[in-house]
């Protein structure tokens, strides 16, 4: 018989993600973050996001779920358009899931 304990203890094991990601950057200019953001966000399959300045140094980083919508995202989208007022050239790392 298993002892109670034990039975928790494997019962709340964490679970182990399989799914595959990898990552891909791109360069565009502070005018055109707003629009690479969202366009990245209606996709559907990015894991995070990743704003660097020219330097490579890192402004923001967004781990995305599946359910970012409204309220939740109206100040991440509120966020990058600051920093897109600030910055002329950036760099956007992107962690997306394999299909």
């Amino acid at each position: 018989m298993i002892k109670p304990d034990l039975w928790y203890n494997f019962k709340n094991k964490p679970e182990v993600n399989m799914s595959k990601t990898f990552k891909e950057s791109f360069t565009t200019t502070g005018e055109n973050l707003i629009k690479e953001f969202k366009r990245l966000v209606e996709e559907g399959n990015v894991r995070k996001i990743t704003i660097r300045d020219k330097t490579g140094k890192e402004i923001m980083s967004f781990p995305l779920t599946i359910g970012v919508v409204g309220a939740v995202f109206a100040p991440i989208l509120a966020a990058v358009g600051a920093v897109a007022a600030l910055i002329g050239e950036c760099k956007i790392s992107v962690e997306r899931e394999e299909k």
